[in-house]
């Protein structure tokens, strides 16, 4: 998990492989990067979510740094049909 701040109150980023997700709960909500695995080599990150009231607060940026250092980590070939996502790549 990598812990970082949202003005002053610390956030986990929590890695759920089982549902193939990163998430960030934060006040009740939880901000998403969903990805599939693509066989045993490959991920495509398909989809960021951020509630209306947590946006603009970096945690988009946050999950996804943290998703496509996860894949990267794995040394997964990595695509995205998520156009946030693609923005990194």
């Amino acid at each position: 998990m990598n812990q970082n701040v949202v003005g002053e109150k610390p956030f986990n980023i929590e890695h759920q492989p089982q549902a193939e997700r990163f998430v960030i709960a934060v006040q009740g909500q939880e901000a998403v990067l969903q990805y599939r695995m693509l066989g045993a080599e490959s991920v495509e990150f398909t989809r960021t979510y951020v509630p209306e009231s947590l946006r603009g607060k970096g945690l988009a940026d946050a999950i996804v740094r943290a998703g496509l250092a996860w894949a990267k980590g794995q040394a997964y070939s990595i695509s995205s049909s998520c156009w946030y996502v693609s923005k990194f790549l």
